[in-house]
């Protein structure tokens, strides 16, 4: 796994070549999904970035922190957001022309002539990601290297299908974040891949006495706490946790390409948060100890 990560062309091919081995899946993008309220597209990028103090580069996955601004705030995520049908339909037929990231992936022509309505989906679905990330962080579309799709991933507090799209960051090293995003945030390939980084997070959840999973994933219940599996990246005196939908599009990417799997939840060292009723509303309040 390591000797991938030491070269970005190696990397870019074998996750072209795991992408290929799944271009026969079918499914992905059921009918309904184009007009649903409850799509959402999101981009999983990787490039190569310094987050380290001795100045190398590393390939890192990009993330966007929310702002206090936004729901959800002070959790990391990927650039993304729902259809907005008018402006992104035109986007993804523009998306295959020549130079585009459509048209520049290897498996776009088998896509439009053996399941040309998964390819429109697939299309419209890119499309949204790339306008989002180009509205949260200024993301130069052109510069993204598609890889392919993940499977959907389903949020039950939200009624939410979030469908991810894979791709590299070319030559932009520099973003822009608008109002929606704090900070943009680079977590090395290198420590994802490392068991050691992950921990359980333990949340307080309020006045909340009984809430749906935020991250839909296998998880204990204590009282008002529950536990799920995080990433915990630390940086200086920086510490960001990455759980919940992100960290499960995450490690399923690590899975698909790596074969890497965390450990089990109960076996984690744990780390504590606190999630308070304005959660949901815009406004993030949390406490941590190790």
């Amino acid at each position: 796994m390591l000797r991938l990560l030491g070269n970005p062309s190696t990397l870019n091919a074998h996750i072209l070549r795991v992408f290929q081995e799944k271009s026969n899946d079918e499914g992905l993008f059921p009918e309904g999904i184009s007009n649903s309220a409850a799509t959402s597209s999101v981009l999983l990028l990787l490039g190569q970035y310094c987050d380290h103090p001795d100045h190398s580069t590393e390939t890192c996955l990009v993330f966007n922190k929310r702002s206090k601004k936004v729901k959800q705030s002070g959790d990391l995520c990927f650039p993304g957001g729902r259809i907005m049908f008018r402006s992104d339909v035109y986007l993804s037929k523009v998306l295959s022309w020549p130079f585009f990231p459509l048209a520049r992936w290897p498996f776009w022509h088998r896509w439009r002539h053996l399941r040309p309505l998964e390819a429109r989906r697939l299309a419209l679905l890119l499309a949204a990601g790339l306008r989002e990330g180009f509205e949260e962080m200024r993301l130069n579309p052109l510069g993204v290297k598609f890889f392919g799709p993940l499977p959907p991933q389903r949020l039950q507090m939200f009624d939410r299908v979030i469908y991810p799209m894979v791709g590299w960051i070319g030559r932009q090293k520099r973003f822009c974040p608008n109002w929606e995003v704090e900070k943009i945030v680079y977590i090395p390939l290198r420590d994802l891949l490392k068991a050691d980084g992950y921990s359980c997070y333990r949340l307080q959840m309020g006045t909340r006495s009984k809430i749906p999973s935020l991250a839909g994933h296998n998880h204990m219940t204590k009282g008002n706490t529950e536990d799920f599996p995080c990433f915990l990246y630390q940086k200086g005196d920086n510490r960001e946790v990455l759980w919940g939908a992100t960290y499960r599009i995450t490690i399923l990417f690590l899975k698909l390409i790596f074969g890497f799997s965390p450990p089990p939840v109960e076996n984690l060292p744990i780390i504590e948060g606190a999630l308070d009723d304005n959660y949901l509303k815009g406004s993030w309040q949390e406490r941590m100890t190790s």
